[in-house]
């Protein structure tokens, strides 16, 4: 059992990578170290072709190891600017989560089919990365092992923008959407008409368009008493939207129904807004 993981380690090493950038990325507290940096850089530039390449060439005899090496450098950048275009001309856009999510779902899978293809072939026809070695058998002479390297080198070297630019996107205009909709999902029929005892439902809409992860503080006010207060956490352009019921009282024309929403720690409010409601 030992050996068999042993002999499939290099596919089990890139699962485990690739499903750690998921965390390492979307969690606040630790997005913001150097593993996020290393994590994403493999994912966009390695990763995913070496899945690619192992799946498609899974004897030993297939390719030699400094060849497997750079074409899955190579596939890997490939498949990237690929994604990049489509999601560039796609509603998502080059954003965070997008990239994530297709190129841990590529790389993913490609490592069970690469897993499955090798598992099929016998024992002795198997690639497997000698790591108790360290070291590729080649058979090629120091000049082609030098050049191979350099090539390695250029390609790792040339693929640094493209990094750059898919991991930190041009930065627009940064906002928060924020709005109330009436009970049918529309920007119309408010309950701004209510009985004494009557219930008025909303639905309360925030998205987060600040290219960082937010966690917001929201706050009901009706006719100056506070009547709810939750956290909202929400990752790059995530949309939050939920019904909000509300029970009519006190008597009166126009009270004010205000939502108050708040910016990470900020004392004062980030956004305001508010209903006129007639109780009869």
């Amino acid at each position: 059992m030992f050996e068999s993981l042993l002999k499939n380690l290099d596919i089990l090493f890139i699962l485990l990578l690739t499903l750690l950038c998921i965390p390492f990325i979307l969690l606040c507290n630790i997005n913001e170290t150097p593993v996020r940096i290393i994590l994403g850089y493999l994912l966009l530039v390695f990763l995913p072709g070496y899945s690619l390449i192992t799946a498609l060439f899974p004897r030993i005899d297939d390719l030699g190891g400094i060849e497997r090496i750079t074409l899955s450098f190579g596939t890997s950048i490939g498949f990237v600017t690929l994604i990049g275009l489509i999601l560039y001309y796609s509603p998502l856009g080059i954003k965070l989560i997008p990239i994530l999510i297709t190129l841990s779902t590529f790389t993913v899978s490609l490592s069970f089919v690469a897993l499955f293809r090798r598992l099929k072939l016998p024992a002795e026809e198997r690639f497997s990365v000698p790591f108790e070695r360290l070291k590729f058998n080649l058979g090629q002479s120091i000049l082609d092992k030098g050049l191979s390297i350099i090539l390695i080198a250029a390609i790792i070297g040339s693929s640094a923008t493209l990094v750059y630019v898919l991991v930190t996107p041009e930065t627009g205009e940064r906002f928060t959407e924020f709005y109330i909709l009436g009970p049918n999902g529309t920007a119309s029929d408010y309950p701004t008409d209510l009985t004494s005892g009557e219930d008025g439902e909303v639905i309360i809409v925030i998205v987060n368009h600040e290219y960082e992860n937010i966690t917001y503080n929201l706050e009901v006010i009706f006719n100056g008493s506070l009547i709810h207060k939750e956290k909202v956490f929400l990752v790059e352009i995530e949309k939050y939207e939920i019904p909000f019921i509300f029970k009519a009282i006190k008597k009166g024309e126009n009270q004010k129904l205000e939502f108050l929403l708040y910016k990470d720690q900020q004392k004062e409010a980030y956004i305001i807004l508010y209903l006129l409601v007639s109780v009869t």
